[in-house]
């Protein structure tokens, strides 16, 4: 039962990436920017790891649930790394409907956007990032062996990473606006 639950939790988590990704491509929008344009070198090679171990990730998840590999044999841990990945999948979407039209992954080059700053954003400046973090690490605890351990720590890495020029990015974009956002939301949950 936990493999059939754990699998659904990631398909409904990258069909919703997939649909929002096909919707603002129909809009004109190119939605996943990681490693591509104008970027610096720094932000090319974060973005482009991010695009390798995140695209690697769902696949070794997958695999592994559907082989049911798992470093742990509590039930109740597993079960738990399942709630997170729900927890995760919800915080996710949740973040990309909030965004609307302004949602991308990765720095964008050209594009316009409004900072947002109502619905989730108001308890968390990155919720995408955050669903994304409890997706992967309660995939590990579900499903863990190894290899997704290794990814989840490598994602969850270069994820804060990409926060981190992301911030520098809105810095420049929204100047006083974007620091007054920063100093009453935490960067990933109220005031962490």
């Amino acid at each position: 039962m936990i493999q059939i639950i754990g699998v659904i939790e990631v398909l409904i988590f990258y069909v919703a990436y997939f649909l929002k990704l096909i919707n603002q491509r129909k809009k004109g929008i190119k939605t996943n920017q990681l490693g591509i344009g104008n970027k610096s070198r720094k932000i090319v090679i974060i973005e482009s790891l991010l695009r390798f171990s995140s695209t690697a990730i769902v696949i070794v998840v997958l695999v592994s649930a559907i082989l049911n590999t798992s470093l742990f044999s509590n039930q109740m841990i597993r079960g738990i790394g399942l709630a997170l990945l729900g927890l995760g999948t919800c915080l996710f979407i949740i973040a990309m409907v909030t965004m609307q039209d302004n949602w991308r992954a990765g720095i964008p080059e050209k594009d316009k956007t409004d900072m947002v700053t109502t619905g989730i954003y108001t308890i968390s400046r990155n919720p995408a990032f955050l669903g994304f973090d409890l997706t992967y690490i309660g995939a590990s605890l579900a499903f863990g062996n190894i290899i997704v351990l290794i990814l989840t720590a490598l994602t969850i890495a270069l994820m804060h990473l990409q926060i981190l020029e992301e911030e520098k990015y809105l810095e420049t974009t929204f100047g006083n606006r974007y620091d007054t956002y920063k100093n009453k939301v935490g960067r990933y949950f109220v005031f962490f």
